[in-house]
């Protein structure tokens, strides 16, 4: 598919917008059904875990592997399959009759958005060039942000009006509507002549993160570290190394070429993302865990985190046209060291909590560090690798955002199974990890990426 075989780019931006905005609703909304998904279905705080990383989990390690199955097969057929997965995924989430069920929907719906997402994003760049293309990446992204803000205060007032169970219902309309423009406006395209899927990376990388998932979510919880826990974690670095060595052996034909490594930036871009957006993942879920375990609505809680998407929205694009003249070392050092700062504002949280004096602050803080990181970051991970690795780069860096959110959520156990005194505590201690690992992103910024004088 090429710019000027496009003859309808806005409905072609509106069918990308629709498919992708399934994966930012659902990936924000889930967070405030967790308390109505435990007392309803009896989960303990593992299984409120797993009601997250059952999606995260697919969608982190099959990412890549969605994106390069579209460049053979067809963009087009991907991204209405995927929607297709999607949508038959949330019906069975919204009618399962148990926890069981509930997590194998979370699990095809993972699957559904990491076929989907690559793809959207890809018809975008092949149907659009220039300063078209810019403008059409950047509105899919801001409204990306948008309904990621509206996903939380819309599924908050659902749960309170009709239950936990109608959040997934509402991804029906939105795959219906992408389906349907899909198969109208946008032209596939594919090529036959690229290399096979990478299915033993696939396969090794999802046996991987499933196993240090597994391991963590029970180490993290009141069982402690159990010889079951350990032989989890031991089990997924050994998967890990066998995938590396896999990736090794098929050279540019992997899913995760290891060319992009020769790059001392690439390194620190990943660990960085890594760290930062683990962060970013766990205050995603305790925050509104703790208003609503607190006495706040559901509806409240789904909106305590409506000013990250908002400040995102508005600052990204001024942030990333100020790296653009400076170099990405300064903001990318800047914007998780204020992120930091907004993680220990959150210290002041306690159980009868003041949205306005106590929540409201540390969330701005937050976001305006992140607004200062997440477009510097784009840029920096394009501009770390040589051009054959861009696409490969790009995917890793978005799978590398959702394992940091899989492994931070694995480790909350202790605090979601907590009550009362307990929570609070499970609370800040979760928080002060958070500053710490914000930190950490900083320094790998500021030693591993060069300044703009340096190459």
């Amino acid at each position: 598919m090429t710019a000027r075989k496009t003859a309808h780019p806005n409905w072609v931006l509106a069918t990308c917008i629709l498919a992708s905005s399934l994966s930012f609703v659902d990936g924000s909304v889930t967070n405030v059904a967790l308390p109505a998904i435990g007392k309803a279905l009896g989960g303990g705080a593992a299984d409120l875990q797993w009601v997250i990383n059952a999606y995260l989990l697919p969608l982190s390690a099959l990412l890549l592997l969605g994106g390069v199955a579209g460049d053979r097969y067809g963009r087009r057929r991907l991204l209405v399959g995927g929607t297709g997965l999607f949508a038959i995924a949330s019906i069975l989430c919204a009618l399962a009759p148990d926890l069981n069920l509930l997590l194998a929907g979370r699990a095809l719906q993972g699957i559904g958005a990491a076929i989907l997402m690559p793809n959207s994003l890809a018809i975008l760049g092949a149907g659009f060039s220039g300063e078209r293309r810019g403008r059409a990446i950047g509105i899919w992204a801001s409204m990306g942000a948008v309904m990621a803000a509206i996903g939380p205060v819309l599924g908050g007032w659902l749960i309170d009006m009709v239950g936990w169970r109608a959040i997934f219902f509402i991804n029906l309309p939105l795959a219906a509507g992408a389906i349907a423009l899909g198969l109208i406006f946008v032209r596939d395209s594919h090529d036959r002549e690229r290399p096979a899927l990478d299915i033993p990376g696939g396969l090794l990388a999802t046996a991987a993160l499933g196993a240090l998932t597994w391991g963590l979510t029970i180490g993290s919880g009141h069982a402690g570290w159990t010889m079951f826990a350990i032989i989890g974690v031991v089990t997924g670095l050994v998967l890990l190394l066998a995938f590396v060595g896999i990736e090794h052996l098929r050279g540019e034909r992997a899913m995760m070429p290891l060319g992009m490594f020769g790059s001392a930036s690439f390194i620190g871009l990943t660990l960085l993302t890594l760290l930062l957006y683990g962060a970013l993942g766990a205050v995603m879920v305790l925050v509104p865990y703790l208003l609503i375990q607190g006495g706040y609505s559901a509806t409240q809680g789904g909106s305590a985190l409506v000013p990250v998407a908002a400040v995102l929205a508005l600052l990204s694009p001024l942030m990333g046209r100020l790296a653009g003249r400076m170099g990405p070392r300064l903001p990318l050092t800047m914007g998780p060291l204020v992120v930091a700062g907004g993680f220990l504002l959150e210290l002041r949280m306690g159980a009868k909590t003041d949205y306005w004096t106590e929540v409201l602050p540390a969330i701005l803080v937050i976001s305006i560090g992140m607004a200062g990181a997440v477009a510097p970051l784009t840029n920096a991970v394009l501009g770390a690798v040589s051009n054959r690795y861009t696409g490969a780069a790009s995917g890793f860096n978005s799978a590398v955002a959702r394992a940091g959110g899989l492994i931070a959520t694995a480790l909350l156990g202790s605090v979601l199974g907590a009550k009362g005194d307990s929570l609070i505590i499970g609370f800040h201690t979760a928080v002060m990890a958070c500053a710490i690992a914000c930190a950490g992103a900083s320094a790998c910024a500021f030693f591993l990426i060069p300044g703009r004088g340096r190459k």
